[in-house]
């Protein structure tokens, strides 16, 4: 009798909690959550991935299940979460404000030009304007986890492979942090935003118009069935990732270029990474390994949707057309009120 009433109280209060909430803090919460989910459930075919995009003739020649016993015998099961501290503590303010931005952008675009299209245009620009957002926002946290990624420890723990020199050692998030603002300042922490940029602006924004799009052709009865959530993202990741994964191989290359003692003073700007990776390291570098991104991107973008669309409901947040009504009806209130006055 006592534990029924303590749930209730319990209860209780996290409807108070819930209710006192502003619709902003709801979506950041919901979307926190559903990217650090999502990031940590694909995070041992991320450092597959990235290992894969900087350190090519290592492990390209060795495979996906040679990499993976590569990893396992040489640095263990927690080898394949090495980054993943800085990964979460990244995707996390990322998602966030990633879906958050999203929302508000939208709303805005509403607002501002009430004739606007609401169709999956719209979902389009306010995708690749909130994705902009969150890159520029926890951009610095990308860098370290991928530096920290990089890092392959030897059994002995002595030691470095031989493509990291001693002073790159990182012993962990902070201390990445602070050697690379020593290294480079605020510029060192930047390093590789710009294919961020040109990445996320059609990436995030064909993913939020595809999944959205399929959404709108699912029958209303079947649109709260988890299952079709999945399909959706999936699809919306899958497609999004294929068209923007070059810039992807660049960024993480840029990102760890002051680790590489060989190629410091090759690689310069985005285009000329570009060009140079396709000119030394050939074409197929640039889409390498887009099939573990696959693999990654499907359970990824699938997860970080249906959560996010999951806690959303559990938040009570509104549905995006009845916010936008909420939104107008206050401010004509407004209006009303002050010329009232």
């Amino acid at each position: 009798m006592a534990k029924k009433r303590e749930q209730r109280e319990v209860s209780t209060i996290m409807d108070g909690v819930i209710e006192a909430m502003p619709q902003y803090a709801k979506e950041l919460v919901a979307g926190g959550v559903a990217g650090g989910i999502a990031k940590t459930v694909v995070a041992p075919l991320e450092r597959v991935k990235i290992l894969f995009q900087t350190r090519r003739a290592e492990y390209q020649s060795i495979g996906l299940f040679g990499s993976i016993k590569k990893i396992t015998k040489t640095e263990g099961f927690l080898g394949f979460y090495r980054g993943n501290g800085a990964s979460v503590a990244r995707i996390v303010p990322y998602a966030a404000l990633h879906y958050m931005a999203y929302e508000q952008y939208r709303r805005w675009i509403i607002l501002s030009f009430p004739n606007f299209d609401r169709g999956p245009v719209l979902d389009l620009l306010a995708g690749s304007f909130a994705g902009g957002t969150a890159v520029i926002l926890t951009y610095p946290l990308d860098l370290v986890r991928t530096k920290l990624a990089f890092q392959v420890v030897c059994p002995s723990k002595s030691s470095i492979n031989g493509l990291v020199s001693p002073e790159h050692v990182y012993k962990g998030i902070s201390d990445c942090f602070s050697k690379t603002f020593k290294e480079a300042g605020l510029r060192g922490l930047y390093r590789g935003v710009a294919p961020s940029l040109y990445g996320i602006f059609p990436y995030a924004g064909l993913k939020f118009y595809f999944y959205e799009e399929m959404k709108r052709h699912v029958p209303e009865e079947h649109k709260k069935n988890i299952m079709v959530k999945l399909v959706c993202g999936s699809v919306a990741g899958l497609l999004g990732q294929t068209f923007t994964y070059p810039l992807d191989v660049v960024r993480r290359q840029m990102q760890v270029q002051r680790v590489l003692a060989s190629t410091n003073a090759e690689m310069m700007g985005t285009f000329e990474t570009l060009a140079l990776i396709a000119r030394k390291q050939g074409i197929k570098q640039l889409f390498s390994g887009l099939s573990i991104n696959y693999l990654k991107v499907v359970p990824s973008v699938a997860i970080g949707f249906t959560v996010y669309d999951v806690m959303k409901t559990y938040l009570r947040v509104p549905s995006r057309d009845e916010a936008v009504v909420e939104v107008v009806t206050n401010k004509r209130n407004i209006q009303s009120s002050s010329l009232n006055t």
